[in-house]
């Protein structure tokens, strides 16, 4: 059963959605932010009581109408159901009366995922009628038998306050309820809070294309979605390719941000957007830095440095891997506010921060999965470089670190997928047709989504830095494991840097694929050990 409050979130979702308006409206008709609607949205912050008045207020419904469950607000915002004040006549509709029935459309939104039939509310990211009414009505209306008036529903009667995240008991002419395939994602659950999982609603088997306007469900609408927006700003400037770029790398914070809302449509979870943010998290001045160690490589083979010095010439490929950060979308982030864990064990289903002491590392010919960390003892480092370090002490290089203090979620390693792989296929397709444009626009979100999600003021649809920091370090984690597999294949590694680059001696040909796609690298220079760069 939900609290009041989760029931409050779903009535005011339902009243925006049946009444057109969106979060900025709202928020401009409580005298609120968008941002802080976002935010009591998502549940990171509260709606308070003197927030319910006005809410009361902007609907023109009681306040016990609203805090009915939506079902009766919504039927109350339309004139269809009586207040729930005793003697009280009924509430006038906040909207103008509608135009006659034949003169208006209304677009539905997707098929119901507990009817299967079109439905023009969408809550919490699913399609779906607010009452088992709405969904036999709507069975009977899409029945062959369906010819007359009395083939319709009755109107419903005032229902008991209940919330909608609730399933309501399917018709009984409903036996397998049909909605479009996603290619790619999630199953359509109800969200759920952090590692607790919820049965999931009939799988649907309808193969309707995506209606116009409908929720971005496959990575496909969301490629449409980022050739769409290059198009429009290219003719916006009139075909002016330098001023197109300029203006879609000034917007891509809130393209990004709008990308992901879209990805996640469907999702088994629904993530945290603003949880409270622990204190080893926390930036200690506004120029400085948290207590995170991401584990950036800077490292230089000692051995090849010395014999250079000596005399020995050593020619060297400096290799670039490609969109670092765009690869390392895909890791294990935390769903929900961090928890504090003092078992000792990492848990692979959970994600988050880690108070460790690392083993030895005796490999002068590898670089150390910390980077140039040089100071011994504890340190907090983040998922990614946690389960780089178990996986080499599972490959025998090193002992497994000890780990004092965790503070983890639940977590996936799909929450950013379908975004990192629209991004990806539309930077590849961008490449192959030689778009530099789309290529730009694509880096610019994509590094600025991870620059920006932790404590930036630039971004303020999310707050959360322990993604940013498990992103960068995944992306760290990744150019280590490629010195690794350059050092298993024979190659000498010479030095890597920052996120993209490795040096390394010998036919890396042999070991990986030159180009510029996420799989492959390229070439950034070639120059001999101990002469002029």
């Amino acid at each position: 059963m939900s609290g009041t409050e989760e029931i409050l979130r779903l009535t005011v979702a339902a009243l925006m959605s049946r009444s057109g308006e969106r979060q900025g409206d709202l928020a401009a008709g409580l005298g609120l932010s968008q941002a802080q609607v976002s935010r009591k949205q998502s549940g990171s912050a509260h709606w308070s009581l003197e927030d319910v008045d006005l809410l009361a207020a902007h609907y023109g419904l009681a306040v016990l109408d609203l805090l009915a469950g939506p079902t009766h607000a919504v039927d109350v915002l339309h004139g269809a159901a009586q207040s729930l004040r005793p003697g009280a006549p009924p509430t006038s509709p906040v909207r103008p009366t509608p135009a006659p029935a034949e003169t208006v459309v209304q677009e539905s939104v997707g098929p119901c995922v507990l009817c299967g039939q079109p439905a023009m509310v969408e809550l919490d990211g699913f399609p779906q009628h607010l009452s088992a009414e709405e969904c036999a009505a709507a069975v009977a209306a899409a029945s062959p038998t369906a010819a007359s008036p009395t083939a319709e529903a009755p109107a419903a009667a005032p229902a008991e306050p209940s919330p909608i995240a609730e399933t309501p008991t399917a018709p009984v002419a409903v036996t397998e309820p049909p909605v479009a395939p996603v290619a790619d994602a999630e199953p359509p659950v109800a969200p759920v809070a952090e590692t607790e999982t919820a049965p999931a609603p009939a799988t649907p088997a309808s193969a309707d294309p995506p209606r116009r306007g409908a929720p971005a469900y496959a990575s496909g609408t969301l490629i449409e979605q980022i050739a769409d927006r290059v198009h429009d700003v290219l003719a916006e400037h009139a075909g002016d390719a330098d001023a197109a770029q300029a203006a879609l790398i000034k917007t891509a914070i809130p393209d990004v941000m709008a990308l992901l809302k879209a990805s996640r449509v469907g999702g088994r979870y629904e993530h945290s957007e603003f949880p409270p943010t622990q204190d080893i998290l926390r930036k200690k001045s506004q120029k400085g830095a948290d207590e995170i160690w991401e584990g950036r490589p800077k490292w230089r083979n000692a051995a090849l440095f010395s014999a250079a010095k000596k005399g020995e010439r050593i020619e060297v490929t400096a290799l670039d891997m490609n969109a670092a950060y765009l690869s390392a979308l895909k890791a294990w982030l935390p769903i929900g506010q961090l928890r504090e864990d003092t078992s000792g064990v990492h848990d692979p289903k959970k994600a988050g921060v880690h108070l460790i002491t690392p083993a030895e590392w005796d490999h002068p010919d590898l670089p150390n999965p910390l980077g140039n960390r040089m100071e011994p003892g504890e340190l907090w480092v983040t998922e990614s470089t946690l389960r780089l370090l178990v996986d080499c002490a599972r490959q025998g290089l090193a002992d497994p670190p000890v780990i004092h203090r965790s503070l983890v979620s639940g977590a996936t390693e799909g929450l950013l997928e379908k975004l990192r792989r629209a991004l990806a296929e539309t930077r590849r397709t961008a490449l192959a047709e030689g778009d530099e444009l789309t290529v730009a626009y694509v880096k610019a979100m994509y590094s600025k989504f991870v620059s920006t999600i932790g404590e930036s003021s630039a971004n303020r649809e999310i707050r959360r830095p322990d993604w940013m920091h498990i992103i960068r370090s995944k992306a760290f984690a990744n150019l280590w494991m490629k010195a690794h597999k350059a050092h298993k294949a024979g190659l000498a590694v010479v030095e890597i840097s920052g996120t993209d680059e490795l040096h390394v001696t010998g036919d890396w040909r042999a070991v990986f694929q030159e180009g510029r796609d996420l799989n492959e690298v390229k070439e950034k220079d070639t120059y001999i050990l101990g002469g002029k760069r």
